[in-house]
């Protein structure tokens, strides 16, 4: 069944945007201009002395109190330089950072999607999209992670699509009371609403290649839902977003990956939507101790075999579930050369109660 386009405008938010050329990264300008460290649209107040770079666990070596970002977020090694974020250049509302928590009989959840230092300055908008939600029947927490591929114009919307479309997808299975979720028609699904969402925007006689190009983004999507014998989590993903356990200070990556575009052999792996790959979902049981978590290449690249100084920073803000705004500051810590969005969401098993007295 195919929409007026004005309604894929009401459906599929946001709208298009104006973007602008952005300048060279910050990376790029203080690598020119070392004189000068940092882009900066004005100055702000610089101490007189050299931060002192975090310790594991957001320690400094002299036992202070943490190093603090000027966005009031953990620094880990060396910050990245101060400068004033320039609001997105869009004509629809793109928010720098989106941020959710709450708690289900059996699940912790805690997740946020932030824009990337390189976009703050840039003036570009978060490409990370994400969504989560319980589905009340069945006590299942439904997610998705996106994110739009840098070299897409539009990638943020369709990051959005797909996300949106994937967690709507899995939904409809369970309220028709079935276990088994379409998997390879959840991908189709996504993939379709991106290139709805590049019609609706570039005009109908777009084609897939151009969707691609223009609104490319990753996805892991899946599900957790009660059993008898605990929380069983289920999965896939298009590109390189990712999935982890972590069991105290240890990371385990469910599904390693990296995005090659043009890549010769097309997998789950090497591709991104709207290209639809045959996927393998990946499923298992949640044991108490243990931290799922589902993130984007931002989360996963600073975060490696996690055995530096970013995996033991997670691994202790972690350890338990705090209140989200600590949650999206943590995610948000400021280490050089890792300015890219970062979207992550962690589920919390909860303890099993003890049963209530007659």
């Amino acid at each position: 069944m195919s929409l007026p386009r004005h309604l894929y405008r009401l459906l599929f938010w946001p709208l298009t945007l104006l973007e602008r050329r952005p300048p060279a990264s910050a990376a790029a300008q203080r690598r020119h201009q070392p004189q000068q460290p940092g882009p900066r649209a004005r100055e702000t107040t610089v101490t007189a002395n050299p931060p002192v770079p975090a310790q594991p666990g957001g320690e400094r070596r002299n036992g202070s109190p943490p190093e603090l970002s000027q966005w009031n977020s953990p620094v880990v090694g060396d910050p990245i330089h101060r400068f004033e974020p320039r609001p997105p250049a869009s004509v629809s509302y793109r928010p720098d950072m989106v941020v959710d928590g709450w708690e289900t009989d059996d699940l912790i959840v805690r997740a946020a999607s932030i824009r990337g230092y390189v976009h703050r300055y840039r003036g570009t908008p978060r490409q990370d999209d994400m969504a989560v939600s319980l589905h009340r029947a069945s006590g299942a927490v439904v997610f998705a992670v996106a994110d739009g591929v840098s070299s897409a114009r539009h990638s943020h919307i369709g990051a959005s699509a797909a996300c949106r479309a994937s967690v709507n997808a899995i939904v409809a299975r369970l309220d028709e009371g079935t276990d088994r979720i379409d998997w390879q028609g959840l991908v189709e699904q996504a993939a379709w609403q991106v290139i709805a969402q590049a019609r609706a925007v570039l005009g109908d006689d777009t084609d897939t290649e151009t969707a691609e190009r223009e609104f490319a983004t990753t996805l892991v999507a899946g599900l957790v839902r009660p059993t008898a014998d605990g929380p069983e989590a289920s999965m896939i993903h298009v590109g390189d977003s990712s999935a982890w356990i972590l069991r105290g200070d240890r990371y385990q990556c469910l599904l390693e990956s990296k995005y090659a575009p043009g890549a010769d052999i097309v997998s789950s792996a090497t591709t991104a939507l709207p290209r639809m790959p045959r996927v393998t979902p990946r499923a298992g049981l949640l044991s108490a101790g243990e931290v799922l978590l589902l993130g984007t290449d931002g989360f996963g690249d600073p975060l490696g075999d996690g055995a530096g100084e970013v995996g033991r920073h997670f691994a202790d803000a972690l350890r338990r579930p705090g209140d989200p705004l600590r949650f999206a500051r943590d995610l948000d810590f400021s280490r050089e050369n890792f300015d890219d969005d970062r979207t992550l969401i962690a589920l919390w098993p909860r303890s099993p109660q003890p049963p209530r007295r007659p």
